[in-house]
């Protein structure tokens, strides 16, 4: 029966659970008096929800904690063993797989790298489909216990009815992959367990405002710096965030040619690949084999010996250069969309943010607005280079939440606005 809201009794028993799983998940453990002041729920919907969740293996016990005069009150949270998620990133140098329990701690990984130009998506797909069976077998988890498979890729993503996310990755010579429908093709796992595939910065971007640098920030942006180069919009209106394609901003006219085609995109001067080809093409002496974070480790080491040792000038002058321009791309970001906060992410990125991220909070200083350039601070993700993975999880991991901790009906493909609304709604502040 539906109310005035239109709203039926279904509904709200799946929002009840729904505040009591988010709450505990994030907030835990807590009690069930101090559950209703934090869900805003009545003790009797508090009980029989916690009843319920109980009932469904979701919720267990952590103890207790003594009450002013009463029975000592016993605590309550989620139960890491109760649900699991695969996270998956689609990188270009490597693909690597994840398998988390309900708490996102991460049970087993399986990682297969890429030879260059190897992002033919038959060989994507089958590193996706190895890494899965892989990582289940490793840890003895049963198809059947997957909330979902959490996939971020390069590119853009579209979601069709017909074929499930359809992947644009100019970069990587995807022309509207069906990733989706080929990973569902003769896939091992249960039509149960559905794929949620989205950009790869979008993902980052979720991982470090869920759990990272991002909490309790309004307005953000998350930078993904690899072998390309990415970013991740959040804002009021847009909590679960907006993949935007930074590394295709214009930084120089008519300059160099950028992987997707075009001539003087960012990534065409800040990207680790480009990076790399720039400190060659000015006499460097990069490592020789497909390994960029090899080589850019060893770039690294050239730029910035040890004391006493003369720097490698190629090297220093083209990571100075590469960090005046991520200052100039950075002021873009602050002028456009004035965040609070932007975090760099991104295996190049954390490791190169150690040694040259003063130069770009200068630099992006210098090039930004002033009055939105006070507001910004610019700092490293927290959560490491598989950032991307953790993010890609928390998609079923949101549907799950969406749909009051109840398993996802068999789908033909993944309901795009079912998981989208649940990030919407759900991101912690």
């Amino acid at each position: 029966m539906a109310g005035r809201n239109g709203r039926t009794v279904r509904d709200l028993r799946r929002a009840n659970r729904t505040a009591v799983l988010q709450r505990l998940y994030f907030d835990g453990p807590l009690s069930r008096f101090e559950l209703g002041p934090a869900t805003g729920l009545s003790s009797g919907s508090v009980s029989n929800v916690v009843a319920d969740l109980i009932a469904d293996g979701l919720l267990e016990e952590a103890g207790s904690v003594d009450s002013d005069g009463g029975r000592p009150r016993t605590l309550l949270r989620v139960a890491p063993g109760s649900g699991h998620m695969i996270g998956v990133d689609v990188g270009e140098t490597r693909v690597r797989v994840e398998l988390f329990d309900l708490t996102l701690t991460e049970l087993a990984r399986a990682e297969r790298p890429l030879e260059q130009r190897g992002y033919a998506v038959e060989t994507i797909v089958g590193h996706i489909r190895d890494g899965i069976a892989e990582v289940l077998t490793a840890s003895g988890t049963g198809a059947h216990a997957l909330l979902g498979v959490g996939i971020g890729v390069p590119g853009i993503v579209e979601h069709t009815p017909e074929q499930g996310a359809v992947v644009h990755g100019q970069t990587i010579g995807w022309d509207a992959a069906p990733l989706e429908a080929l990973l569902r093709a003769g896939s091992p796992l249960p039509d149960t367990v559905p794929y949620f595939i989205d950009n790869g910065a979008k993902t980052l971007g979720q991982a470090e405002m869920w759990f990272g640098g991002g909490r309790g920030a309004r307005n953000a942006v998350v930078v993904l710096f690899g072998s390309g180069v990415g970013a991740c919009l959040v804002t009021p209106d847009v909590e679960h965030g907006r993949a935007v394609e930074w590394g295709h901003l214009t930084v120089r006219v008519r300059g160099r040619r950028c992987r997707c085609g075009a001539l003087g995109c960012l990534e065409a001067y800040a990207g680790a690949e480009s990076l790399l080809a720039r400190w060659a093409e000015e006499g460097g002496r990069p490592p020789k084999g497909n390994d960029e974070e090899a080589a850019l480790t060893a770039m690294l080491a050239a730029a910035y010996p040890p004391e006493g040792t003369e720097p490698d000038p190629v090297a220093l002058a083209v990571l100075e250069e590469t960090a005046e321009y991520l200052g100039a791309g950075l002021s873009d970001l602050i002028n456009l969309f004035q965040p609070e906060r932007i975090l760099i992410g991104g295996w190049a990125g954390l490791q190169l943010g150690a040694r040259f991220l003063p130069a770009v909070r200068r630099h992006a200083t210098a090039y930004a607005l002033r009055h939105p350039a006070e507001k910004v601070s610019v700092e490293l993700g927290r959560l490491g280079p598989d950032a991307v993975t953790v993010g890609a999880a928390i998609l079923p991991l949101a549907d799950f939440f969406g749909r009051g901790g109840r398993r996802p009906e068999p789908v033909a493909q993944s309901p795009e606005p079912a998981w989208r609304t649940a990030l919407e709604d759900r991101v912690p502040r």
